[in-house]
């Protein structure tokens, strides 16, 4: 799902591969969700508790910009869900 409308190019070697992907700015929204992390949280746990969608877990990253996200973040931390996680997911097909 995460690679669905990404674009394919070839190497010069003839294989395959996908293109990098630059995710969308999102800006806060009145309508988001700010949580403390507690024990065990992460990033693809939290996608699927807020969008039941683990492959959704770019999205709170991005919104947190999170570029190199932890295994567990430490209790307390302060993370912005967003809600309008559909209209993110469209921005990135255009």
């Amino acid at each position: 799902m995460r690679y669905l409308y990404n674009r394919t190019k070839k190497t010069i070697d003839g294989k395959e591969v996908y293109t990098s992907k630059l995710y969308p700015n999102i800006p806060e929204s009145i309508n988001d969700i700010f949580i403390a992390t507690e024990t065990g949280d992460r990033l693809d746990t939290l996608a699927f508790q807020f969008y039941r969608d683990s492959n959704l877990w770019w999205v709170i990253a991005a919104a947190n910009k999170i570029h190199n996200a932890p295994i567990a973040f430490k209790d307390g931390t302060i993370l912005r869900i967003p809600r309008n996680a559909q209209s993110i997911l469209e921005q990135t097909r255009r």
